[in-house]
């Protein structure tokens, strides 16, 4: 390292790239996946929707994070920084532009597609005399009864609009009943009225044509208005700020206080106003006005402004051929053999989704009735919709277990749904706690305490995902089913650590945040960066959701200064910059966008020869890393150890058919197969490989 090496300050904000720009780019890379033609045209739909229901969240979490900064300030300047006001400019400049091409893919590639494989959403101009009088019907029938139009006068106010819910602006002329001048009426669409309305076969001629209810309110609207002459109706949906507040250390109960701010969080403060794009400027001045919000907050939209629910077609329509080929996820259990018996002779990993996720629930539905389970102990994070965990617990519990659950009540928009298990848990005499105050738990953790002659033996289950089976089928996550005393003893004092008031513990084998887990990655990093000095093999691969953490990025940047390869698999935003000259040019960064979402964290270092693989619930983001509880633990089993290389980590760095690579600029551009090479998917592999 030369002088004018020895001089790069790693704290330079030109190295690293905004948070919230970040995952916009993720974003156009989820949109791309509903333009690739080579993929079934309803999968394609489904990817729209979702790029669309990011969105709202980004607005929800991340604008909203942004916007209040620029009003109060923020505690300390990002990595890039950027200053919020600065930062929300180009929020609305790459969000404007991401907006313009997913109604770009709706209007001309997928409507126009869906209409050719026979399945029609269709627009006003496109209803015929019978779909008309039957809509009409409809609407009298079924919708009209159920909604309520305000006329805005003196004595009716504009009325508080709910977070991301459909609305339709009026604008009148004449005189009502009482002879009241009409200028302007809100008809507010209820969360009862479904979004999407299948015209019956015999009725449209097709067994699958659909309308939006918003296109349904804005062509009978006038019937809402009698003796009125409706000039114009124009769709409007505004987003507003969806992060939950409540000062932890001076509520005297978390589940009552959540349940208070539940109630107050559809009304919160406005960030974003969706209005169709033929929306009047006076009409959209009063909506700005009314919702307090910039010029800079507007995005005008040309088709629906809840276009995420076009995703109820993805359901409605039985097309095999238009979706992704079925598979069934591979048991791991045999029914010959205990789940006991089967981990005491050898740890088990789990690969979801192509390893069944009923795995876990068939060890936790065992220990519910084995009469030689004498403890029960559990993290849930976010649960779903499925009873079969909770009944398990709960079963467990009747049947003298001591049974203790960590419910996490502030998992984000899934706090509502988190405070129903807890209180049912509670119910059926399960030791219900909540955590740490100021840090939520994140980490995936179950721990039965088993009597086996006159000892005791603690099996394990340690997860880079939730206890969820719904999102167990659609997202990639790692899973350890382990006997290892070690780590058994280690959880045992996590656990501890969380119901109790327990002090900091050394563990033997696993890593945990908010105590250990960030310095030792940081102290691996720099392991394999004195190994790259001294002349010896060092490298480092790493699977995760994101990465912002700014002292772990700058190990990162001294370790490839050092000549340490990095190989980073982040699917969502990323804020380091590689192939920075002099600074990160022996990093490459790749995310794959496919079928499933990515969401394993996977770690890998060289270790001069003797390679170290951690899993882990925890991304290297500040929150993960610093105020969170997480846990990081080893794969000591070498067989295993390979498996978790092979599939989640080699077989990635090896695609070519769904993985992206992300530029010096922030930039992201397709990972290309070498000339004549057929595309490799890691994902499809992996299918072909577990569950073919």
């Amino acid at each position: 390292m030369d002088a004018t090496d020895a001089d790069i300050d790693l704290r330079d904000p030109s190295l690293y790239l905004n948070r919230e720009l970040s995952q916009l780019e993720f974003n156009v890379r989820v949109l791309a996946q509903a333009q690739d033609e080579r993929l079934p045209l309803l999968e394609r739909l489904r990817y729209l929707c979702i790029t669309c229901t990011n969105l709202d969240e980004f607005f929800e979490i991340r604008a909203a994070t942004v916007r209040t900064a620029t009003q109060y300030g923020s505690a300390q300047a990002p990595p890039d920084g950027l200053s919020p006001s600065v930062a929300l400019k180009l929020i609305h400049e790459k969000a404007t532009d991401l907006v313009g091409r997913m109604y770009a893919t709706w209007n001309q590639a997928l409507r126009p597609a869906l209409n050719d494989a026979g399945i029609r959403i269709l627009p006003r101009e496109a209803w015929n005399a019978k779909q008309k009088r039957w809509l009409r019907r409809y609407f009298d029938d079924e919708i009209m009864p159920v909604l309520s139009p305000l006329g805005l006068d003196n004595a009716h106010p504009f009325p508080r609009i709910l977070n991301k819910s459909l609305n339709v602006v009026v604008v009148l002329s004449g005189k009502d009943a009482f002879g009241r001048a009409g200028r302007m009426a809100i008809v507010r669409a209820p969360r009862s009225l479904p979004r999407i309305i299948q015209i019956p076969e015999e009725i449209s001629g097709g067994p699958h044509d659909f309308v939006l209810l918003s296109a349904v309110l804005t062509a009978f609207v006038d019937t809402l208005f009698p003796g009125m002459q409706v000039k114009g109706a124009y769709q409007f949906r505004v987003t507003r700020n969806s992060e939950l507040i409540v000062d932890e250390e001076e509520v005297e109960n978390l589940a009552s206080a959540l349940k208070t701010e539940l109630v107050g969080r559809g009304f919160r403060r406005a960030v974003r106003l969706e209005v169709a794009d033929t929306t009047p400027k006076p009409i959209l001045d009063i909506l700005l006005e009314n919702f307090q919000l910039p010029d800079s907050a507007v995005y005008r939209i040309n088709g629906p402004v809840n276009l995420n629910r076009v995703i109820q077609v993805y359901d409605l329509v039985d097309r095999p051929e238009l979706k992704f080929p079925p598979f069934v996820p591979r048991p791991r259990f045999s029914d010959e053999e205990s789940p006991f018996e089967r981990i005491r002779e050898r740890d088990m990993l789990l690969h979801h989704p192509y390893d069944s996720f009923s795995d876990v629930l068939e060890l936790l539905e065992h220990a519910a009735t084995d009469p030689d389970v004498l403890a029960i102990k559990q993290t849930l994070y976010r649960t779903g919709k499925e009873p079969a965990l909770q009944e398990a617990l709960i079963e467990a519990a009747r049947n003298g277990k001591d049974v203790t659950v960590l419910v996490e009540l502030r998992a984000r928009f899934d706090e509502e749904a988190n405070i129903r298990v807890a209180d049912r848990l509670q119910e059926a005499g399960v030791q219900v706690v909540y955590g740490v105050v100021g840090y939520k738990t994140h980490a995936k953790m179950l721990l039965i305490v088993r009597r086996e002659g006159k000892a005791l033996r603690r099996y394990v289950h340690l997860g880079t995902g939730n206890y969820n089976s719904g999102t167990a089928k659609v997202y990639t996550d790692l899973g350890l089913l382990t006997a290892d005393p070690d780590i058994g003893h280690d959880v045992h004092l996590l656990f501890q650590q969380l119901s109790g008031l327990a002090p900091a513990f050394k563990l033997k084998r696993l890593l945990h945040a908010p105590f250990t887990l960030h310095r030792g990655l940081i102290a691996k990093i720099e392991r394999e960066t004195a190994n790259a000095e001294a002349g010896r093999p060092a490298w480092i691969v790493a699977r995760m959701n994101a990465l912002n953490e700014v002292a772990v990025m700058q190990a990162l940047y001294a370790a490839s200064r050092a000549g340490v390869r990095i190989d980073l698999i982040v699917r969502g935003a990323c804020c380091l910059r590689p192939g920075v000259p002099g600074v990160s040019e022996n990093i490459r960064v790749r995310s794959v966008i496919g079928r499933f979402l990515e969401h394993s964290r996977v770690y890998a270092f060289c270790n001069n020869g003797k390679r170290e693989i951690y899993c882990a619930s925890a991304d290297w983001m500040e929150r993960n890393l610093l105020r969170r509880v997480e846990t990081c633990f080893p794969i000591l089993d070498a067989k295993l150890a390979q498996r978790v290389h092979d599939e989640a980590l080699a077989s990635y760095l090896a695609d070519t058919a769904e993985a992206w690579q992300l530029e010096a600029d922030g930039s992201y551009s397709r990972v290309q197969p070498e000339a004549g090479a057929e595309p490799v998917s890691a994902q499809g592999t992996l299918l072909a490989k577990l569950c073919g």
